[in-house]
């Protein structure tokens, strides 16, 4: 069966986009400065710097001012009530599903924000299954994590002509395409491809193009 395995954050939704408007208001609602919010963005690093890190950081910069539960309750439900599904890639996923792809999120991150997440943009009605980097205990681009999304949804990775991944990080999504022998696209967002050791086989701006390339291309 044809599989395309897909990332959930900064490819199917705006994780950073809704992180930052949760940032905006976490400072405005405890009276912190405003402008702190692109220094808060770098140090998250697109959800990438470990939350401990990140709690560490804000204690340092903030001090008493700052509870630590106010932090670590911050941190833990991060964007998920925030994030949205944009309609074309709904409708993107929708053509893939109608024309026989088997569709599987496979997202680093914890198991109840990133399945809020995906419950509140119904994006678990769409797609066939997912797999989240805490409940297998590795992460992307670890070829474990997968080989365990694709037998989430009956799937095999023995035939990797069959099977795509969609994602924007050029580390976790592309290079463990690679590794899997998988065909792969970049979602970039805009932004230039950079890595030399290896490429994705196709380049989109957004996630529906993505879909849309990969469907396009195995009908």
């Amino acid at each position: 069966m044809p599989l395309l395995m897909l990332d959930l954050d900064n490819t199917l939704v705006d994780r950073d986009a809704a992180f930052r408007d949760e940032l905006a208001a976490f400072l405005a609602e405890h009276a912190l400065p405003g402008r702190d919010i692109e220094w808060l963005m770098s140090v998250d690093a697109g959800g990438y710097t470990p939350r401990q890190e990140m709690a560490r950081a804000m204690a340092d910069r903030y001090g008493p001012a700052l509870p630590e539960s106010t932090v670590r309750a911050l941190l833990a439900r991060g964007a998920a009530e925030r994030v949205v599904l944009p309609g074309a890639t709904r409708d993107a996923l929708g053509r893939a599903v109608a024309g026989g792809w088997t569709c599987v999120i496979v997202s680093n991150g914890r198991v109840a924000q990133q399945e809020a997440k995906i419950r509140n943009t119904r994006l678990d009605r769409i797609v066939h299954g997912w797999v989240i980097s805490e409940a297998i205990g590795c992460k992307k681009p670890a070829p474990e994590i997968f080989h365990a999304a694709a037998a989430a949804v009956g799937a095999s990775l023995s035939d990797t002509g069959d099977v795509w991944v969609i994602g924007d990080s050029p580390h976790a999504d592309i290079a463990g395409a690679v590794g899997l022998g998988a065909r792969s696209v970049w979602v970039s967002g805009g932004r230039p491809w950079t890595e030399a050791a290896y490429r994705p086989t196709h380049v989109a701006a957004d996630a529906a193009s993505a879909v849309d390339h990969v469907i396009g291309v195995a009908g």
